[in-house]
């Protein structure tokens, strides 16, 4: 594990292996939230990779607090196949996040785990830099969870999406849902989609055989509309299902919204 403060003075770096973290809290209670932070993620690693046999499993369980958050965030997606690995950086974010509350439950609090990010907003509510512009979260708003995911992200996508954002009641939901969606924005079989196999790229791959994206070539106006409206679709569905709050959708310079993002979202 390795800890310190960005060159801002502000906000504390935590990095072990492949997870890492930017964290930020609020100045009155920042030292007591920072160490809790350390303390919770000293050893987190460790605990998630005496699990990876179960988690890359569909249908796995987990044991650990991360483990079982995971697990709970992927189970509405049944019976279409995910593992609980598609919610693990969610997960890690929303526990160091609930190690920050606990000491300080009244401040505004951030975790980013490359992307993914949990946050409790204090009074202050949280500006998210998306990569289709920006969202002004006021406090009251429902969400604390933000994920992106798509094609050429830190995870292999079954889809082609450059990249689809999600907010939800949580992190390890707007994970889950953020991989789901991305996998929808598709073309199967179409000849300008290359794919191979996840193993082939990553032997330990939760996906296993299955043909992820590894390049795109030039697709038509109507290619790509197609391959958003179908991804949309099934963000829409997730919404009504109360699975999500909001998603925003790219692909080739074109974009789909759904939820309080068709309002919320500034360039």
């Amino acid at each position: 594990m390795q800890a310190g403060l960005l060159p801002d003075g502000v906000r504390l770096h935590l990095n072990a292996g492949p997870i890492d973290l930017v964290i930020f809290a609020e100045a009155a209670l920042r030292q007591a939230a920072y160490d809790a932070a350390c303390a919770r993620f000293d050893g987190l690693l460790e605990e998630l990779v005496a699990e990876l046999p179960e988690l890359r499993r569909a249908g796995g369980q987990g044991q650990g607090p991360v483990a079982a958050r995971m697990v709970t965030a992927v189970a509405p997606f049944a019976p279409d196949f995910i593992t609980p690995m598609a919610a693990v950086a969610g997960s890690v974010a929303e526990e160091i996040l609930a190690a920050m509350i606990a000491v300080a439950p009244e401040a505004k609090l951030w975790v980013n785990n490359g992307g993914d990010i949990a946050w409790a907003p204090g009074r202050e509510g949280m500006r998210l830099a998306l990569p289709g512009g920006r969202v002004d979260l006021p406090p009251e708003a429902p969400f604390r969870g933000c994920a992106t995911s798509g094609r050429g992200g830190r995870s292999h996508s079954l889809g082609i999406a450059d990249a689809v954002t999600v907010l939800a009641r949580g992190a390890a939901a707007a994970d889950a849902a953020a991989t789901m969606i991305a996998n929808r924005v598709d073309l199967p079989d179409h000849p300008a989609v290359t794919r191979q196999p996840a193993e082939e790229l990553s032997p330990d791959s939760d996906l296993g055989a299955r043909p992820v994206t590894v390049d795109l070539g030039p697709l038509t106006s109507e290619e790509v509309a197609r391959a958003l409206d179908a991804g949309l679709t099934y963000a829409e569905d997730l919404r009504a299902r109360n699975l999500i709050g909001a998603a925003h959708l790219a692909l080739a310079g074109e974009v789909r919204t759904t939820g309080a993002m068709k309002d919320m979202l500034r360039g």
